[in-house]
């Protein structure tokens, strides 16, 4: 590549890339027009609803202006240009970065449609990790010094990854029962002991449920970043989640499945200036950082999604965040209802106090149904916490330091 020269595309993204564009360009459009109208009695209301960096960089413009609004308008102009020029920068940047996932599958022990048990390799009693239905399981396993299942068996332990894989047409008629009843408890029996069963997001809910319908095929249970109350923390997501269900059903029949990008948009609403802050930071960055080879590393993963099989989607969408079945204490799977007080082996419970993806409160609801349960809450994200450059010592330790207490007992 010649010096000055940039470098050639490597991926798409941030997916849906349009989306990203337009909620900036919403940002901006918001920001300007009513810098227009602003009046004595600054800061003006509107700034309390934009973009919430983009607010604070407008108040201190804003107090750089005194109490003549004559330049404002300008002003503000010129600064969201300068951050819709960082964003777009920032988003090239990724496009074009050269990181590219280099770790290669363990051998599986175990197969089913498009799904695998892969066997890491290690002794002792194993841990078998259960990822989310709509992300790779590479999380667990995403590059050299930052996979979690890779330094359990440096540690000694023996660990085992459910890959769901992509949904095929068998895959794409089932439901929760179906995944938990069905693939998860023929995963767990084809290792041929009782497992340390760890379920990461929505894999919780599954390995809570596989736990609570077979418990002598699980020693113990941790369950990370798992959601229970889909209404704590931001009471307004669950309603306007099941609202959308209507709007998604059309591409749900056409595929049987809730595509990729349907599934990237609902993400993205949570937190819909989440990605252009992280884009214009990720723009400034030394671009031959192991930080920035992270950064890219984790959005790959993220863009690289799983469609949703509908029934699932609707389970989901409907009976989870809508009718909040979980915490009602009316989901079920195979007919029974998943109570958590009745779970009877030893689990641990991690709650990232920094999770946007599952909000802390709906989290620590799951901790207080559990009877006894050994909650740990590390300072860290809902994905930094896995596979982030501070997540041996906010997850992996402690995780590591629960399972090998059980193996004592």
């Amino acid at each position: 590549m010649n010096q000055g020269q940039p470098g050639p595309l490597q991926r798409r993204g941030p997916r849906p890339l349009l989306l990203h564009l337009m909620l900036a360009g919403l940002s901006s459009m918001s920001s300007v027009a009513g810098s227009m109208s602003s009046k004595p009695g600054w800061p003006p209301s509107y700034l309390d609803l934009a973009n919430p960096a983009l607010a604070a960089a407008l108040r201190e413009l804003l107090a750089g202006a005194g109490e003549s609004a004559a330049g404002f308008p300008a002003a503000v102009l010129a600064e969201t240009l300068a951050r819709d020029s960082a964003l777009l920068a920032g988003i090239a940047a990724y496009r074009r970065h050269p990181w590219q996932r280099v770790m290669e599958d363990p051998p599986a022990i175990w197969a089913e449609g498009g799904s695998r048990l892969l066997d890491f390799g290690g002794a002792g009693r194993p841990m078998l990790f259960v990822p989310s239905l709509v992300n790779r399981a590479t999380v667990l396993d995403l590059a050299p010094g930052q996979s979690m299942l890779r330094w359990m068996v440096g540690q000694g332990r023996r660990a085992l990854l459910l890959d769901w894989g992509w949904p095929g047409p068998v895959e794409r008629g089932f439901d929760l029962t179906a995944y938990v009843a069905g693939r998860l408890e023929r995963a767990v029996a084809a290792v041929g002991e009782p497992v340390l069963l760890v379920g990461y997001c929505m894999g919780g809910l599954l390995a809570l449920g596989a736990t609570l319908r077979r418990p002598d095929r699980v020693a113990g249970l941790a369950l990370l970043a798992t959601p229970w109350d889909f209404h704590a923390g931001a009471a307004e997501r669950g309603p306007q989640a099941a609202a959308l269900l209507a709007m998604l059903e059309p591409a749900m029949a056409f595929g049987g499945a809730l595509p990729i990008d349907a599934l990237q948009t609902l993400f993205a609403l949570l937190d819909p200036w989440g990605v252009g802050e992280k884009y214009r930071r990720f723009g400034h960055m030394d671009q031959a950082s192991a930080r920035a080879a992270m950064f890219v590393a984790v959005e790959d993963w993220l863009n690289d999604g799983v469609p949703l099989a509908a029934p699932v989607a609707r389970q989901v969408l409907s009976g989870w965040y809508g009718e909040n079945q979980p915490a009602r204490g009316t989901w079920r799977i195979a007919g029974e209802v998943m109570d958590p007080a009745r779970v009877a082996v030893p689990h641990f419970v991690a709650i990232p106090a920094r999770d946007r993806i599952v909000p802390p409160e709906s989290a620590e609801a799951l901790a207080r149904a559990l009877p006894g349960a050994t909650v740990h809450r590390p300072a860290a994200g809902h994905v930094g916490m896995v596979a982030g450059s501070g997540a041996q010592r906010a997850l992996w330790q402690p995780l590591l330091a629960w399972g090998d207490g059980l193996n004592k007992s």
